[in-house]
């Protein structure tokens, strides 16, 4: 079967960013988190498989067809924003009229289910909702015309932390059946710790790793230690990302069972969150760390 979504050598160029050459597959079924500070192309990379903007390179496939095919594709995706996307001066049954045109799928009941089940008023005003209630209004309605894929570009950006978490649950809900498949896109990186299955990780415009997160995370490992030791650390040739203090150093590796192995003396071997992967490669020191490589 082929995969829901697969991106091929994908390019982009602006006068300030480049998207070089991205790849990564997405198969029915999972949940992948899309993650990168903000400005690495997440956003980019949305709009190009939504073919709201057209690539310089590359090819995008759903469902094992390019994405400018036919516009019966579009009707298996369903996109849910952090930003606004209605007229906040209707109430939602009003704006669910609206969006219900441009779907042939689109499913009444199926509609009132998931306005019942997230506990949304259809006949109060969208600018009345909380954020939170916003996002879960555009979720029912992506869900309403029986999308197969969702696409989910930073749905959580500020919202608090429990709305956040009953978010997650209803992503998970939605997956379990083996059906629904999710790209969710976002810098918030606790948000995908317990529900996504892979993780792709892009900065500046390229990719760093599209892996299961299961593995990642049993690869990947912070390396603590004092400054007497952090000279012999950089030469092993196996760190991403260096971060040193005043009392000594953090540094990112993808080779945990080495050092586990090797037992170097005087460090710590600590479990790698997302977040920190992301943090010490984007921010860890490479000048200090790519002489080292080069001397090896």
């Amino acid at each position: 079967m082929d995969p829901v979504l697969q991106l091929i050598n994908l390019e982009k160029t602006y006068d300030n960013f480049k998207l070089d050459k991205i790849s990564f597959k997405l198969e029915r079924g999972y949940i992948m988190g899309f993650i990168g500070p903000n400005g690495a192309g997440k956003t980019t990379t949305i709009k190009l498989i939504l073919d709201v903007i057209k690539p310089d390179g590359g090819q995008v496939l759903l469902f094992g067809e390019p994405s400018t095919n036919a516009i019966d594709i579009k009707e298996r995706i369903g996109f849910v924003f952090g930003d606004n996307a209605f007229y906040e001066f209707l109430s939602a049954k009003e704006m669910a009229e609206i969006i219900a045109r441009f779907y042939k799928q689109w499913d009444w009941n199926l509609f009132h289910k998931y306005m019942r089940d997230f506990g949304l008023n259809i006949k109060q005003k969208i600018d009345s909702y909380s954020k939170g209630m916003k996002v879960k209004f555009l979720l029912a309605c992506a869900l309403s015309h029986h999308a197969e894929l969702l696409i989910l570009d930073e749905p959580t950006s500020g919202l608090d932390p429990v709305f956040r978490s009953e978010l997650m649950e209803i992503f998970q809900h939605l997956i379990a059946a083996g059906e629904k498949t999710i790209l969710f896109s976002t810098h918030i990186t606790s948000d995908l710790e317990n529900i996504a299955d892979y993780i792709t990780f892009i900065n500046q415009g390229k990719i760093v790793f599209s892996t299961e997160k299961d593995t990642l995370l049993e690869q990947y490992a912070l390396i603590k230690g004092g400054s007497q030791v952090r000279e012999k650390i950089v030469n092993t040739g196996k760190i991403q990302g260096l971060l040193n203090s005043k009392v000594g150093f953090s540094a990112l590796t993808n080779e945990r069972n080495w050092f586990i192995k090797n037992q170097i003396p005087g460090i710590l071997i600590e479990r790698a969150s997302l977040e920190e992967i992301m943090v010490h490669y984007i921010r860890g020191d490479k000048e200090n760390v790519q002489p080292a490589l080069q001397r090896l």
